[in-house]
């Protein structure tokens, strides 16, 4: 009984966090879709309670009457065991249904949640319960993400407001740790992906790791010494990234009268050097970290040094791959497509960002993302 109060009481607040993001915004904000890796902030509050309706409420409530039903249509992601979808890039095309319609089916399904919740359920609906809040948490941060996209490719880039800010790092120097055999995974202590079970141990080489992320006036001596001019730095796919996209600075910078500016959710401001360098791909980070004559460190080194890094303003890239660990299982049915499908062609971040909600970080996060992505809150820490 306790375990069901307290999921109830993080439930309604993580419902309510979701609409609180959205506050900032007008009407038209919410169907904008400026390209195809951003979802409208009218989708994300859709898809959010269609994770309950379908995996929840169809399935284990009697008799349930679905608010629509071409919202499971509408509002699935990628999970192909549920059946068919609207293509990712075609979100921003839904006018319909308006917004109103759409709060509507969020608020009715909430309180079917309640409900259940209130009815002494299983622990398994408990365990479904748990994984549908933190896909929320997911999406409240994509929603930042996506909310500061779409805000920062409008030509009079409109002020969201103070949230979701860093703050300078100072700290200079590296952390050393000895080779040896270093534990890494989940240990089952709370919830936990599963792509983070698997406890199992990896040797690693003697190595160093920055006390601090790289800052922006350390990553502008980069670019003032033609780094994104010298492909010798570069990976070849990230040569290639950089000159088809025709980058030269981080996401939402500009030059102007010889001064560099970016948009932050608090509007256009002159880019403080002091800050953490944000908005890279991981072409980017490793093309710095090649020029510092240093490298990106193994989200397996990452780990190892997590206890003693200040961690959690941006997400760091690493070097590592996205692979399954050892004995790695995939849950079965629609919810096992929701991380081991994606284990190609990804890049691991680990931490956590100013964007991530309260409590769902930890050291053994695994994030990931495509090597050329951009737009998340992603940051450079440097190994050695």
């Amino acid at each position: 009984m306790k375990k069901n109060i307290e999921l109830k009481i993080r439930f309604e607040l993580v419902r309510e966090q979701t609409e609180r993001i959205c506050e900032p915004l007008e009407i038209e904000d919410y169907i904008v879709q400026p390209m195809a890796n951003v979802s409208p902030p009218k989708w994300h509050i859709g898809h959010s309670t269609w994770f309950y309706e379908e995996f929840l409420l169809k399935k284990y409530v009697k008799d349930y009457k679905v608010f629509h039903k071409d919202f499971s249509f509408i509002f699935n992601s990628y999970y192909n065991n549920v059946g068919d979808r609207v293509e990712r890039p075609n979100r921003g095309f839904l006018s319909r249904p308006p917004v109103r319609e759409v709060v509507k089916y969020r608020h009715y399904v909430t309180q079917k949640c309640v409900e259940l919740l209130e009815s002494s359920p299983s622990d398994e609906v408990l365990d479904i319960f748990e994984v549908g809040i933190n896909h929320e948490q997911q999406h409240q941060e994509l929603l930042v993400y996506d909310i500061k996209y779409i805000l920062g490719t409008q030509p009079l880039l409109p002020v969201y407001g103070k949230q979701f800010a860093t703050q300078k790092e100072n700290e200079a120097g590296f952390f050393s740790f000895k080779a040896g055999l270093y534990e890494i995974g989940a240990k089952d202590l709370g919830f936990t992906y599963d792509n983070e079970h698997g406890s199992h141990q990896v040797y690693l080489q003697d190595f160093q790791i920055s006390k601090s992320l790289v800052s922006n006036g350390e990553y502008l001596e980069f670019m003032n010494a033609g780094g994104y001019k010298d492909f010798n730095l570069w990976l070849s796919e990230g040569w290639d990234f950089i000159q088809k996209e025709k980058i030269v600075a981080p996401l939402y910078w500009s030059l102007i009268n010889g001064e560099w500016y970016n948009y932050t959710l608090n509007g256009f401001e002159k880019v403080v050097l002091e800050s953490p360098v944000q908005h890279v791909s991981f072409y980017e980070a490793q093309a710095y970290a090649s020029w510092k004559g240093m490298r990106l460190p193994t989200e397996f080194e990452w780990e190892c040094a997590a206890d003693k890094l200040n961690w959690g303003q941006l997400w760091e890239w690493t070097n590592s791959a996205y692979l399954p660990y050892p004995n790695y299982q995939k849950a079965p049915s629609a919810l096992g497509e929701y991380n081991g499908k994606f284990m190609s062609n990804q890049n691991v971040l680990r931490g956590s960002s100013v964007a991530t909600p309260t409590g769902h970080s930890r050291k053994t996060y695994r994030n990931f993302f495509h090597a050329s992505s951009r737009w998340l809150y992603s940051g450079i820490r440097l190994s050695k």
